[in-house]
């Protein structure tokens, strides 16, 4: 019998599962090797706030990767008109002179 295989698809879920076990084994760890159960308590608490931060930040960084990735695909698929005859940059605007205090009579 095979074991399911999960799709390496979701990096940022492999690393929030990860840190939940440490949030896990620890404590555990403390415990054996002599500290206290409430600076193990103190340890979990910690460290399950770190992974609750760092999972909402990773989610965040998808959602903006996602989005950026939308947005330039857009871009490809609609045609720009800003090629040669643009207005956007400087000396966009047709008959625009720019005096510099000489005039080509000088």
């Amino acid at each position: 019998m095979q074991a399911a295989r999960r799709p390496h698809g979701d990096p940022a879920g492999d690393v929030v599962r990860w840190a939940a076990f440490s949030c896990l084994l620890v404590p555990v760890v403390l415990v054996v090797y002599g500290t206290s159960f409430g600076g193990a308590a103190v340890a979990t608490l910690g460290l399950a706030a770190v992974t609750a931060a760092c999972r909402v930040l990773l989610r965040h960084s998808e959602r903006t990767e996602r989005s950026a990735a939308r947005i330039l695909a857009e871009d490809r698929l609609t045609p720009s008109h800003r090629g040669r005859h643009s207005r956007a940059g400087a000396g966009g605007q047709r008959g625009c002179q720019v005096s510099s205090g000489m005039s080509p009579q000088d």
